[in-house]
């Protein structure tokens, strides 16, 4: 069953020229794993300096396989450590 993945990031807008490549690193090593099916980013308009990253997986043990590789948790580590908050992982599935 397909599952979607909300990722939530706070970012200073001072930061955020520095933080696309490694949003975009990120985004291209996901489609190359398998049940990757879709992602997109998103700029919270009522609320500066919040992202959504909406990423769709086709089943739960796709999307738990990538976020422990040892590829993401690289990239994913250079973005926390210039986050000034924690990033958020909410994960929701089809009814």
């Amino acid at each position: 069953m397909a599952v979607k993945i909300f990722i939530i990031r706070a970012i200073a807008e001072e930061r955020i020229n520095d933080l696309l490549p490694l949003f975009r690193r990120l985004r291209n090593l996901a489609t190359n794993q398998p049940g990757y099916i879709s992602g997109e980013t998103l700029k919270r308009a009522d609320k500066p300096g919040e992202y959504l990253v909406i990423s769709t997986w086709q089943s739960i043990d796709n999307w738990r396989e990538w976020a422990v590789s040892r590829e993401r948790i690289e990239v994913q580590n250079e973005i926390d450590a210039r986050l000034d908050e924690d990033t958020i992982y909410e994960i929701y599935q089809y009814g």
